[in-house]
């Protein structure tokens, strides 16, 4: 086996203390079968990123975390990257000027969907009309946004045959972090719409049983806010489609933070995977690297290995410098960084050299800050299967120095 046991917690790639410390921290408390860490894991907030704790008839909205249903889409387009290539710049200013990155909508017409009719916004109403409200206000605002943090647009070329990939990767933007402190404010006894908790990074998983009250509604509340991520995932990826003039021939699309009811050994559990992507046999998952690094389409494999790790695997590179660490601390009275470990020239420079064409990023998403996916994907190599690789020809995020509180 690929995998090591420490502690309890069963460990792909190099153990980091700080997430295993938290993995930990989450199998003593509640009904746990189960703690795992992918190879690309970090800490997080309680739950450690790259993190998968499996329970028994329990629910996590820490663990889950305030991005919910943050993942990832990518599809295969009828042209090749080397039809686009001669205006590949043209397209990326289009996409950076079109598409809504950061805070803030640059299309003032919103965008309509069916999803606003859910019966599950009923959960909001039953705290509050206000609360509904509230947030479905946001969720109209913000549907077909992307935000910022290391949330992204992708245009990639397939090694091996050229064609022209399109990927994205973000959540549910505020509707997610607003439901996601909502009810970490319920469960403290606080008001649904009070600031979120400002509790310690290392805190011990929020926990709901799931067949309570508190618990369905927050498991039927994050299945709308997955819905809605589908939702805006599917838009954008059109707006790009449009924008290249291309159709789509085959696509992959998936949460990586989320709660998924699931049998395992014969018995059902609810599996919490932060920053981990489903990879039950034949499934397929879209991962993607950083800027300077290939992105891969991967398939479950049907293995013991994969079984031991309750069908989960890498959901990125994985970050190994802080955001802080690598851009430096801001001032924002003055709008400027201090103490940064990367370059915006060093940064330039790595991108440059892979021959991709950027718009937006500040360092704190360079190259620089991320493991090499392909050490993490080695690391699962029992468990999945590289179908196709990606390599970035057009990278387009938020500003550098957006102010955006859903980012991560």
């Amino acid at each position: 086996m690929a995998y090591q046991t420490i502690q309890g917690v069963r460990v792909w790639g190099t153990p980091q203390p700080d997430a295993l410390s938290q993995a930990k921290t989450c199998a003593e408390h509640g009904n746990v079968v189960q703690a795992l860490l992918m190879a690309d894991h970090h800490k997080g907030y309680s739950q450690p990123i790259g993190g998968v704790i499996v329970y028994d008839g329990q629910i996590s909205p820490s663990g889950v975390g305030y991005d919910i249903a943050c993942g990832n889409k990518a599809v295969r387009t009828n042209l090749y990257a080397a039809d686009i290539k001669p205006r590949l710049s043209a397209i990326m200013d289009r996409i950076a000027r079109d598409i809504s990155f950061g805070v803030g909508r640059i299309n003032s017409d919103k965008v309509d969907h069916d999803l606003f009719d859910d019966p599950d916004w009923t959960v909001y109403a039953a705290v509050g009309k206000d609360v509904h409200n509230k947030l479905k206000a946001l969720a109209r605002d913000q549907l077909g946004t992307v935000g910022s943090g290391n949330h992204f647009v992708d245009l990639f070329e397939e090694a091996g045959t050229g064609q022209l990939w399109i990927g994205n990767h973000f959540g549910s933007r505020g509707f997610g972090h607003k439901t996601a402190s909502g009810f970490l404010n319920l469960t403290a006894g606080r008001d649904f719409l009070a600031n979120a908790p400002g509790e310690s990074m290392d805190q011990p998983p929020v926990l709901l049983d799931l067949h309570s009250e508190l618990g369905d509604m927050y498991y039927r509340a994050m299945k709308l806010a997955g819905r809605y991520a589908y939702a805006g995932r599917d838009y954008v990826i059109e707006q790009v489609l449009s924008i290249i003039g291309a159709e789509c021939t085959f696509e992959v699309h998936n949460h990586h933070n989320f709660a998924w009811q699931e049998s395992h050994n014969g018995k059902d559990a609810i599996v919490v995977r932060k920053g981990a992507t489903p990879s039950a046999p034949g499934q397929l998952g879209f991962i993607g690297g950083s800027m300077g690094d290939i992105s891969v389409i991967v398939r479950g494999k049907n293995t013991a290995e994969n079984r031991d790790s309750f069908y989960s695997t890498v959901h990125g590179a994985g970050r190994i410098m802080s955001r802080t660490q690598a851009a430096g601390k801001m001032n924002w009275k003055t709008r400027t960084r201090s103490g940064g470990q990367i370059s915006m020239k060093q940064m330039t420079q790595a991108v440059r050299d892979f021959v991709v064409e950027l718009r937006g990023a500040g360092t704190d998403e360079s190259p620089f800050v991320y493991r090499k996916l392909q050490d993490v994907l080695d690391a699962h190599a029992e468990t999945i299967e590289v179908l196709h690789v990606l390599k970035p020809i057009g990278v387009c995020m938020a500003g550098a120095d957006e102010i955006d509180p859903y980012k991560d």
